[in-house]
């Protein structure tokens, strides 16, 4: 599976049935065959001795600009163009979005090898932005995206305007509570089972309380196809590394030092706790509790301020959309 680390409760959800036999399209390792609502830009440059691409939006203020950008980081389990509905309303509002893929995400390159850290994908991001020419941003991460986003306001805090962290993963330790390690090899293969039925049953239950609405399922069809396609070993091995990369790099333990001006957006319904399945019953019941986390968070991140959505999930922009975006803009403004 995709999400972080959570392969074997994938594998106990997943149905017999294959994302082809599901009917699901078929997709190429950087995703090609499905298309974003915005055009897709590349950005290409050298990490780790070898040449890479990280795909990514650029869409200008639809209508008058007031001269901020908001970057947009996905999750672990999302890609750039998960944020269509976002990128609308925000461009509509006067801003400039950018919204890039990851190394070894969605359409972005598939690294044989590489050496996946969060401070590296910090760095890609900041090379991106300096590309582009903008030299501070509103950063808005979601899910993996919200650990990565922690990380780059600590890493780049002179060119955070402001930073938006929307059910991020990494409010809380998985390792240090005591939930096993998984190694490369064993997520490697989990990953390798991957299945359409997987994917939305493992949503299905962490990120939306077992509400499903029919929409959902563009999203999943999304990252299985990637599965179903002659690059699933690529797509398999990059995303074990990553689930590995957000496993074992916490970044709970330094939200004191976060100096930029920061949001948290925490659905209360949310339970997303990469690994847990390898928890003992007893310590599953602790993990995930994101209401509670949320208001941890803030206490811990300096001047931070908590907006709940104490009924809503893990995506609160995908399954309440007017009400996160109102709540977004009233934040920004």
């Amino acid at each position: 599976m995709r999400i972080a680390t959570a392969a074997a409760i994938l594998l106990a959800l997943a149905a017999p049935a294959s994302a082809q036999q599901a009917g699901v399209a078929t997709y190429g390792p950087r995703l090609e065959g499905f298309d974003y609502a915005y055009p897709v830009k590349i950005h290409g440059f050298t990490s780790q001795r070898q040449p890479l691409e990280m795909a990514y939006l650029d869409i200008p203020a639809s209508g008058q600009a007031n001269g901020q950008t908001v970057m947009l980081l996905h999750g672990k389990n999302f890609c750039a163009g998960t944020w269509d509905a976002t990128i609308k309303v925000l461009t509509q509002a006067g801003y400039r979005v950018v919204a890039p893929d990851q190394i070894g995400f969605c359409k972005s390159s598939k690294p044989a090898g590489y050496q996946f850290s969060f401070q590296q994908l910090a760095a890609n991001t900041a090379g991106l932005l300096k590309e582009l020419g903008i030299q501070r941003a509103i950063i808005v991460g979601h899910s993996m995206g919200g650990m990565l986003a922690a990380r780059y306001a600590l890493v780049y805090p002179g060119t955070v305007e402001r930073l938006v962290l929307v059910d991020p993963l990494g409010l809380e330790d998985w390792q240090a509570k005591g939930v096993p390690y998984a190694t490369l090899d064993a997520a490697f293969q989990g990953e390798l089972k991957t299945s359409f039925e997987g994917i939305k049953a493992y949503q299905q239950r962490f990120y939306y309380n077992g509400n499903w609405k029919p929409e959902y399922d563009q999203w999943v069809a999304m990252l299985a196809g990637m599965y179903a396609g002659d690059g699933k070993q690529a797509v398999a091995w990059n995303q074990a590394q990553t689930s590995d990369m957000v496993f074992t790099q916490p970044v709970v333990h330094e939200f004191p030092n976060i100096q930029v001006p920061t949001a948290l957006m925490i659905g209360g319904k949310d339970r997303t706790a990469p690994g847990a399945n390898r928890a003992t019953p007893e310590l599953q019941k602790t993990l995930g509790l994101y209401q509670q986390l949320g208001r941890e968070a803030a206490k811990a991140i300096p001047n931070a301020r908590l907006i709940e959505f104490p009924e809503l999930g893990h995506s609160p922009q995908v399954e309440a959309p007017e009400e996160f975006h109102k709540a977004l803009l009233q934040l920004l403004k």
